[in-house]
Parts: C-alpha cells; sequence; structure tokens
C-alpha cells in the first residue's frame, strides 16, 4: 500500500546518479545497459531517444503506474510513477545504482552526486502562482504584498536547501514548481496542469565514503522518508492539497 497515495494526483520516486565526466555513449554500451534493465523486468519494452543525447525505457505511460529508467549525458535515472509502494521502488533504483560502475565506467572519483526525490503532482486549472502564494506567503511578511488588490501573482516558486550533516555534504531540498504563464493570467484562460512538490535527499560524493551507491541510497531513502512524513506532507502538501480543494 502507498501511503502517499491519497495526498495527491500523483506520487512518484526517482533515483539520479549524478556524475563529473559524461557517461559513455557508444551503440553498444547503451544498448547492452537497457538490455540488463529489461531482463530484470521484463514490461519495461518502450525503448527511444530523445533531444539527441538522451534514451529512455519504460513501461507503458497508459497505465498511470509505470517505471521508466533513462540516460542522459552525466545523469543515470531511474523513476517510478505511482508505485504500489515506495518499498516496490527499490529494486528498480538499486540495480540502476548497481549497473553504472560496471556497465557505464561510474566510479566514486566520478560521481558529484546521489539523489532520492520524493514527488507530489496536484492538478490544478487556475492560477498555480497565487494558490500557491496563498498557501506559503499570505500569513508570512510577504502576505501583505501577495495580497494587494491591485496585483496578480504570476512568479511564486518557494524553494530551500538544508545541510543535513556539519560538511553539508548530505542535503535536503524541498521545490514547489508551478506551471502557469503570464499569458494565460493576463487572458484567465488556464490549462489544467500539475503543481509539483519536489522533495530531494542528495548526497555529494567523495572518494573517502565507505558506502556504495546502493547504500548510500537506502539510507537517504529512510532520511528522505522521516523528513517527508514530519514536515513535507503535513506542512507542505496537505495544505496545498486542501487549497486546490477548496476551489
Amino acid at each position: 500500500m502507498n501511503p502517499y497515495a491519497s495526498f495527491s494526483d500523483d506520487f512518484y520516486l526517482y533515483c539520479y546518479l549524478n556524475t563529473e565526466l559524461e557517461l559513455p555513449r557508444s551503440r553498444d554500451t547503451v544498448l547492452h545497459y537497457f538490455g540488463q534493465i529489461g531482463k530484470a523486468f521484463p514490461t519495461m519494452t518502450n525503448f527511444y531517444g530523445q533531444d539527441a543525447n538522451e534514451y529512455v525505457l519504460e513501461e507503458d505511460r497508459e497505465l498511470g503506474s509505470y517505471r521508466w529508467i533513462s540516460l542522459e549525458p552525466r545523469r543515470a535515472c531511474s523513476g517510478y510513477m505511482n508505485p504500489p509502494s515506495p518499498d516496490s521502488c527499490h529494486a528498480q533504483h538499486e540495480l540502476m545504482l548497481e549497473l553504472a560502475p560496471h556497465l557505464l565506467s561510474v566510479t566514486p572519483l566520478d560521481c558529484e552526486a546521489v539523489d532520492v526525490m520524493f514527488g507530489f503532482d496536484f492538478s490544478f486549472k487556475g492560477n498555480h502562482d497565487e494558490i500557491v502564494g496563498e498557501v506559503f506567503a499570505s500569513e508570512g511578511r510577504l502576505g501583505s504584498l501577495v495580497g494587494m488588490p491591485e496585483g496578480k501573482l504570476i512568479n511564486f516558486e518557494p524553494t530551500l536547501t538544508i545541510a543535513l550533516d556539519e560538511e553539508c555534504r548530505l542535503q535536503c531540498r524541498l521545490s514547489v514548481v508551478t506551471r502557469t504563464n503570464s499569458y494565460q493570467v493576463r487572458t484567465n484562460q488556464f490549462n489544467e496542469d500539475a503543481i509539483s512538490v519536489y522533495f530531494t535527499v542528495r548526497q555529494y560524493w567523495n572518494q573517502a565514503m565507505s558506502l556504495s551507491f546502493v547504500e548510500s541510497y537506502r539510507q537517504q531513502f529512510e532520511t528522505g522518508v522521516q523528513l517527508v512524513d514530519s514536515y513535507v506532507i503535513p506542512n507542505v502538501v496537505v495544505p496545498l492539497s486542501e487549497a486546490i480543494s477548496a476551489r
């Protein structure tokens, strides 16, 4: 059971392995890497390239709940949209991290950071920035500016990053992303797009670290769950969901 499914229209858990150097791009390397992923997850059958420098293997998106794996020039990515439970993501994300050193030549020297991201999407047909401002700024010091009667809020995307250790190498980042623009506000014609809440636990790497990529992922996931449950859900996700429902 997914404890986060009831809070938003979509929930997803992604993992990113960020590198300093570009990842190998040869045909044999790319096909062998995705071939190993496909053997482990036979329902991932849709393979394609996009933007000339990115390759994707994924399940059928029409199912609503689907896995995907991608390779970017300096990032290996693994995602699960609307998973049955957060724990059901681990095998896929850990496989990506296990294969990267052997098939993509990613070493601790080359690794910039490992990211574990919890994502929440809220469908809303209206001014995204206005409702985000109402939720997160209406009662603070910015409240009078956000709510001035002669103004229309056209950009409000709060972001904060917090260090979780003394060396500032383990960090968490909260971002609220809106998708309306000035034209939509001016014409009062809005698309039903998603307001996204991203919460990422990032571990910056160095050669002195004794953890493997998989071990780091597991620790970051546990840290993320604790912070999401204690802070993000009650203070960000629930208030935003309630404000959208009230519209």
